[in-house]
């Protein structure tokens, strides 16, 4: 839970999976999505407040959100708190519930998968159409699989 006055950005543990995030990303891609000298606060800080989406989720068997950028947050339509306690797979409307699993097991057997698009679904039923969503697995320090996360910059709602 998050103390008084605190972003998400600042818990250590979210400044330690916003490290695995990009340094994931950077694995996978080839390149990164910003500067990584910068300190690790301020990389948490610069991804929380990025222009664009990035999500992630966990291993459970039934994935949990545990990371949403604001963007996120304000396009889902939930606080920090909600959002970190939702699986993933209520994002998504029942009818495109197969699509989003073989993009998973995809991503889960290569490592990314690029260009994906669809729809998905705020805590308000808005339904938005994502595009050009780059979705990747997340390794921890070991280089062991931890999760999955995306990013896109673009969405309509339809």
């Amino acid at each position: 839970m998050l103390q008084a006055n605190q972003n998400p950005w600042q818990q250590e543990a979210i400044i330690i999976h916003s490290q695995r995030l990009l340094h994931s990303y950077q694995h996978w891609m080839g390149e990164s999505l910003f500067d990584l000298s910068a300190s690790p606060e301020e990389i948490a800080q610069n991804l929380f407040d990025a222009p664009f989406v990035v999500i992630s989720h966990g291993t459970e068997p039934d994935p949990i959100f545990n990371y949403g950028n604001s963007r996120a947050l304000e396009l889902w339509e939930l606080s920090w708190e909600e959002f970190t306690k939702m699986p993933s797979r209520q994002s998504v409307r029942d009818v495109e519930m197969a699509d989003r699993e073989k993009l998973l097991h995809e991503a889960a057997t290569t490592g990314i998968v690029k260009n994906y698009s669809g729809i998905r679904s705020s805590s308000s039923g808005k339904r938005f159409h994502i595009e050009n969503v780059i979705l990747w697995n997340v390794l921890d320090d070991s280089e062991q699989y931890c999760g999955q996360a995306a990013m896109f910059w673009k969405w309509k709602y339809v």
